[in-house]
């Protein structure tokens, strides 16, 4: 999608530039005709003829860029018989001068060649048959070989000057694709070592885990003896991490557009909250408001900071007393996990790797977190996540 987007944004620009280089030569080929217009009316008293003949010949180079050999073709014919018709100056050519350098420019350097020699004959064949002197003759037929000359070198010029633009253009669009893929080659390959390193460590080391555990209620239950809960926790929370693990790595080794394990929404939360018992933690879970579908984002960011809320909780607060309340309006969901601990108003909070995560989770989707310690002891979890997501957001932590 953000590629189309980029094409259309380009597409959408390239008319714009054609749109006004169009206007652009409109305006130009009015003043040529007007210009060239008021030299004859300067110089004679025109008739409709020449003036129809001008203005024909010079409003024709509006078109240069479409059709710029038809162009060429129709304004030297249109002065051309103005030149016979009114013997005019030198000025008269002007016009045709444009053309000429217009043909050179898109391409047409041999029809430029052609139609300005053949206008340059014509007009020194005026100027023969209508007397002039020798020297005035030479004179206007060096000038206007001159600015013929000018007109195709200069045309020349901007083609290949265009040309160099243009491929200057597609050398940085090519080396902006290639820094690209080389870029998700990279991170293609830096998530196959993620998921091997994740593999090859804590793969085997909960699988460890998770056959100790049930190795000891195996043997707790042959012996007649009851299973400490704490046991059945461990044994139940080894395997949600194995399958989660096992999630996490599939996605890691998938190329393509990258989706989140499933299994980790609020739909899930009896069992999180039922683990967090079994192990000790006091717990209760107050629901606000009408439960409802969520977007997918929002529904697993609640449910890894609850998760995420819970580990501290076990590790910091001593199991202390917690209260998890999910509040759901029209807008947001709010996420408070509110626990008793030991800790003190005011104590300094570094950051760990937990808050970071749950940080960075709810920025990505616009919305605020405040993690810190509550007045009256104790330490306090609460976000606020939008449910229509914008681009971009903001998070508090203290």
């Amino acid at each position: 999608m953000q590629g189309d987007t980029g094409k259309g944004a380009h597409g959408d620009a390239e008319k714009g530039g054609a749109r006004r280089a169009y206007l652009l030569d409109g305006a130009l080929a009015a003043v040529i005709a007007a210009a060239v217009a008021a030299a004859a009316l300067a110089a004679s008293a025109p008739g409709p003829l020449d003036l129809l003949l001008i203005v024909t010949g010079s409003l024709a180079l509006a078109g240069h860029r479409r059709a710029p050999r038809a162009v060429l073709a129709l304004t030297a014919l249109c002065l051309f018989g103005y030149v016979v018709h009114a013997e005019p100056g030198s000025w008269a050519a002007f016009p045709v001068v444009v053309a000429v350098h217009a043909a050179a420019r898109g391409g047409h350097r041999a029809y430029g060649i052609a139609a300005g020699a053949a206008f340059l004959a014509g007009y020194l064949g005026v100027l023969l048959a209508s007397g002039p002197g020798a020297g005035e003759t030479v004179e206007r037929a060096l000038l206007l070989l001159g600015w013929f000359l000018c007109a195709g070198v200069t045309g020349l010029i901007d083609k290949n000057w265009q040309a160099y633009l243009h491929q200057t253009e597609q050398r940085a669009l090519d080396a902006e694709r290639t820094r690209e893929e080389t870029a998700l080659r990279r991170a293609g390959e830096e998530r196959l070592r993620i998921a091997r390193e994740l593999h090859d460590s804590l793969t085997h080391s909960i699988s460890i885990v998770k056959l100790q555990a049930g190795v000891a209620v195996h043997l707790a239950r042959k012996r007649g003896i009851a299973v400490d809960p704490a046991l059945l926790a461990i044994q139940e929370a080894g395997g949600e991490a194995m399958r989660e693990l096992r999630a996490t790595l599939e996605v890691l080794r998938t190329d393509g557009p990258q989706e989140p394990p499933p299994g980790t929404g609020l739909a899930r939360i009896g069992e999180l909250t039922e683990r967090a018992r079994a192990a000790g933690i006091t717990l209760s879970v107050h629901i606000d408001g009408g439960e409802r579908t969520l977007p997918a984002d929002v529904d697993r960011t609640a449910y890894r900071i609850v998760q995420e809320a819970l580990t501290n909780v076990a590790r910091h607060a001593g199991r202390a007393r917690t209260t998890v309340r999910l509040g759901y309006t029209d807008h947001a969901l709010t996420v408070a996990v509110v626990d008793e601990g030991p800790c003190p108003p005011g104590a300094p909070i570094t950051p760990g790797t937990g808050l970071t995560g749950m940080r960075e989770r709810v920025a990505a989707l616009g919305g605020t977190l405040t993690a810190a310690p509550r007045p009256d002891g104790g330490f306090a979890v609460r976000a606020e996540l939008p449910l229509a997501l914008p681009l971009t957001g903001t998070v508090s932590t203290r």
